[in-house]
C-alpha cells in the first residue's frame, strides 16, 4: 500500500498576538508545527500501513526550516520526505497544484491523506483541490477508515449525522481530529529519523509559469472589546439582568 500524506508546517496558532495599534497579527518570532489535524493524517497512514505494509511518503510545500518539521513525522513513521519551497506569491490553487504535481511525480499510490484543514487557515480547500486536479476519487470529514485489499470504507462526519461511503483505489480522504490520537514517537525513533530520506524539489522540475488566483489584501484581529459589566447581586436577579443585557445587544434573538 503506498500511501502519500500532506502536512503544512503552521504557526502556533495559541501563541499569536494581536498588536493593539494596528489590530494585526504578530507573527514573527511565534513557534512553529505540523498542522495538528495533518498529524492524524499521518496517524491514519501509519495504521493502514501496519495493517498492509507498504510506504509512506511527506509532502509539504513551505519555508525552508519546514525541513525540521518533517522531520518530526518521520520520526512518527513515515518513510520520505518530500519538500518544495514556497514561491514568492502563493495561495490555494498554487499550493495545491505544486502538491497535485509531486504527487504524479512521486508516482504510484493507492491513498492520499489529508487534515480536514490546517489549523492555520482552515479553509478545507487543499485536499478535494488535489483530488480534483488528479482527477480521483475523494472521501472527505473521515472519523474513521477502515483500508481492505481493493477498497477503502470510511464513516464521515457531517454534522448531524454521519454517513458510510466506500471508494476503490485510488483515493484522497480527508479526516477529522476526533479520528485517532497521534502518536508520540520514541528516542530510538527520533535518532533514526536523521537516516530517512528528504528530498528538496524545485518548483520549476513540478510546473512553470503558476499565477495566484486569489490576493491577499489585509490580515487583521478582530476587535474584543469588552464592557466588564458585573453583576454581583442575587443568583437569579443577576441572571435575570445578564439575559436582559444580552438580549438588548442582539446577542440573544
Amino acid at each position: 500500500m503506498n500511501i502519500i500524506v500532506c502536512a503544512k508546517q503552521v504557526v502556533d496558532a495559541s501563541e499569536i498576538k494581536i498588536d493593539s495599534s494596528s489590530n494585526k497579527p504578530i507573527l514573527e518570532g511565534i513557534p512553529k508545527k505540523i498542522s495538528d489535524i495533518d498529524k492524524n493524517a499521518l496517524e491514519e497512514a501509519i495504521k493502514i500501513k501496519e495493517k498492509h505494509n507498504g510506504k509512506i511518503t511527506v509532502v509539504t510545500v513551505g519555508s525552508a526550516d519546514a525541513k525540521e518539521r518533517i522531520k518530526e513525522l518521520l520520526a512518527m513513521g513515515a518513510d520520505e520526505g518530500v519538500l518544495i519551497p514556497y514561491p514568492d506569491k502563493y495561495d490555494y490553487h498554487i499550493v495545491s497544484t505544486l502538491l497535485a504535481e509531486a504527487i504524479k511525480k512521486i508516482g504510484e499510490y493507492d491513498i492520499i491523506l489529508c487534515g480536514e484543514a490546517s489549523t492555520d487557515l482552515f479553509s478545507g480547500q487543499i485536499g478535494p483541490k488535489i483530488a480534483g486536479l488528479l482527477d480521483i476519487s475523494q472521501i472527505t470529514y473521515a472519523q474513521s477508515v477502515n483500508a481492505e485489499k481493493d477498497k477503502v470504507t470510511a464513516e464521515r462526519n457531517m454534522g448531524e449525522k454521519s454517513v458510510t461511503s466506500e471508494s476503490s483505489y485510488p483515493v484522497l480522504i480527508t479526516v477529522t481530529k476526533e479520528i485517532n490520537e497521534p502518536r508520540l514517537p520514541s528516542l530510538m525513533q527520533i535518532l533514526g529519523a536523521a537516516n530517512k530520506p528528504i528530498n528538496e524539489w524545485d518548483i520549476e522540475s513540478l510546473v512553470v509559469g503558476l499565477e495566484p488566483k486569489i490576493k491577499t489584501v489585509e490580515l487583521k484581529g478582530v476587535s474584543m472589546d469588552r464592557k466588564n459589566i458585573v453583576f454581583e447581586n442575587n443568583l437569579d436577579d443577576s441572571v435575570g439582568k445578564l439575559v436582559d443585557n444580552l438580549a438588548k445587544d442582539g446577542v440573544l434573538g
